[in-house]
């Protein structure tokens, strides 16, 4: 599972491109979040992504 993350993640973004920019903005926010609560809070992807996705989609 956590090989395949970046394939889900990218196809989660592609897919939602096409729908809503309110959408593809929580998606790069989640993945962003996603990758610096790895990467800066030692493991915490879940929960940067929670809030990256939260962020990206209030904000324009």
């Amino acid at each position: 599972m956590i090989k395949s993350l970046p394939v889900i993640a990218i196809a989660l973004v592609m897919g939602l491109s096409a729908c809503n920019p309110t959408l593809e903005r929580a998606a790069i926010g989640a993945a962003i979040g996603c990758v610096a609560g790895q990467v800066l809070v030692n493991g915490r992807c879940v929960e940067g992504a929670v809030i990256g996705g939260g962020v990206g989609a209030i904000t324009r």
